[in-house]
């Protein structure tokens, strides 16, 4: 169906590409690619299920002991929430830019520049602590594979950790850049493959949790909020476990380039989501039961096997089948670093698109109609962002996982609340409207702000983490806050090189949506 293309009394951006109806959005996307199906591999993909558990298990345990489970059903409340705001602002304005984009129109081209910043950050944090898990499990699948234990410890020699980070984001960057056609196959393949070997490691669990030396029988205990000390610990735990939820938002950042994408897109964000929720809780219920929470042996607050929990517990669960754990591990996280490629490159795109960052960023590879210009420089930022942790960070995943949680509680609330704010006139006109616009974005944005502030407190201390420091401060407070301190000076200075963004030139609260194929 042909549709006609609305214009705008808003100037374009500097360097839009201009508007065609033949399925090519005004930024050069070609739009009608994914389907629901795709769009959903794609967001479990970028959560990569296999991936952050081995990462954020741990961590999570030593804040919520037998409270997990609990712990992850808390974490989802503002997730779904917030996934929610997000399917209502992508059904009025689908544009790849999101967060970027629906806040400038509800706030203002600064607090909206922030929230693209943010973000931003969180991407580029997330692509290089990926990059880390797929190097340590490459080179533990091929210590396994080959029966030399020795081959493990490679991962341990930094510079030959780099090096071979390098390289799997250069293939990451290779595969994005040649569009989603690719992706599509790539991720196909290694998503079925991790949910199938995810699926084995829960059962063999279960079948065998009794025979374990720190094994703990089920108990709906579990689920008592109440059982949980401090609210600092409630606050520590949803935001590790908003980590392990993060991604979902890359089903709406492929928007103009999906079939229906007012629609499927906020959809697919949604149902990948509660997807996610099931396969936490399965895999955190069957862990516990095998493993306890001792800090001795299999236990899961044993400090020595909170960095990657699955190189842990594979052998112990899965006997020689646990070759195939590692194997999951590294697709999910050589899979997710691909697929997160996918939204930085298009935040990127879309920032430039609307003058607010340099022209480069709006360039499009024409033979694959990629943002090619902002895969190539996200690739390069996650790389060195991934060097130079490893060199100041005792613990680069925990720490990184942390400063993580405090980029997504910022611009996921942040989007929840524009949300509110961009339909306030509508917000009473229906029951529909006065909960999916008023109640949900309110609830879940000012939960995740709340989140925000106790971990960044918290974060002061250098005890808080890996107990990594820079001056005394905490490094998870430096990566964190300090980030978002950078990017408010890089806005003041691209307020100067490029004035009109400021100006509500290029973006405003009328400007009309982008026409997405249905």
């Amino acid at each position: 169906m042909t549709e006609t293309i609305r214009t705008s009394t808003a100037k374009p951006g500097p360097h839009a590409h201009a508007p065609s109806a033949d399925g090519v959005s005004a930024k050069g996307l070609k739009g009608g690619q994914l389907g629901l199906l795709a769009v959903v591999v794609l967001g479990i993909s970028t959560i990569a299920p296999a991936y952050t558990l081995t990462s954020a298990l741990g961590p999570t345990v030593n804040e919520a002991g037998l409270q997990l489970p609990v712990i992850f059903l808390i974490g989802f409340i503002p997730m779904i929430l917030v996934s929610l705001a997000y399917r209502e602002l992508n059904a009025d304005s689908p544009d790849s830019g999101t967060t970027f984009t629906w806040v400038t129109k509800a706030f203002g081209p600064w607090v909206g520049w922030m929230g693209g910043w943010g973000l931003l950050a969180a991407n580029i944090i997330v692509l290089s602590n990926l990059a880390g898990v797929a190097v340590d499990f490459f080179y533990l699948f091929l210590s396994q594979l080959t029966g030399s234990p020795e081959l493990a410890d490679l991962a341990d020699n930094k510079a030959l950790n780099v090096i071979t980070c390098f390289i799997f984001v250069a293939l990451a960057v290779w595969v994005s850049y040649r569009g989603l056609h690719t992706t599509k196959l790539v991720q196909y393949s290694l998503v079925g493959f991790q949910l199938l070997v995810l699926g084995l490691f829960v059962a063999m669990a279960f079948a065998n949790w009794s025979t374990s030396e720190t094994a703990i029988p089920f108990s709906w205990e579990w689920f008592d909020v109440t059982r949980i000390e401090t609210f600092g610990q409630i606050a520590a735990g949803i935001s590790l476990s908003i980590f392990v939820y993060w991604g979902w938002d890359v089903c709406l950042t492929v928007n103009e380039e999906t079939a229906n994408g007012k629609k499927t897109a906020g959809v697919a964000g949604t149902l990948t989501a509660v997807i996610v929720l099931a396969i936490y809780l399965l895999v955190s219920i069957a862990t516990m039961m095998f493993a306890g929470v001792g800090d001795t042996g299999n236990g899961l607050n044993n400090a020595e096997n909170h960095e990657n929990i699955f190189t842990a517990l594979a052998s112990p669960i899965m006997g020689p089948f646990a070759i195939l754990m590692s194997l999951a591990v590294l697709s999910s996280s050589a899979a997710s670093l691909q697929s997160t490629f996918m939204s930085p490159s298009r935040s990127l795109l879309a920032m430039a698109h609307y003058g607010a960052l340099p022209e480069p960023f709006s360039r499009m590879s024409r033979k694959f109609a990629t943002p090619g210009f902002a895969t190539i420089a996200a690739g390069v930022m996650s790389a060195g962002f991934y060097a130079v942790m490893h060199v100041v960070s005792e613990n680069v995943l925990n720490d990184t996982i942390l400063a993580l949680g405090l980029m997504i509680c910022f611009y996921y609330g942040l989007t929840a609340l524009a949300c509110t704010w961009y339909f306030r006139h509508s917000l009473f006109n229906s029951v529909r409207h006065f909960v999916l616009r008023l109640v949900c974005p309110v609830v879940g944005g000012v939960g995740l702000f709340v989140v925000f502030v106790q971990t960044a407190v918290d974060s002061l201390a250098p005890e808080f983490g890996s107990g990594s420091e820079v001056f005394g401060v905490g490094l998870v407070f430096i990566l964190g806050v300090g980030i978002l301190a950078l990017g408010a000076v890089v806005m003041l200075v691209m307020s100067r090189t490029h004035p009109g963004f400021f100006r509500g030139e290029t973006l405003k609260q009328d400007t009309p949506a982008l026409v997405v194929p249905e």
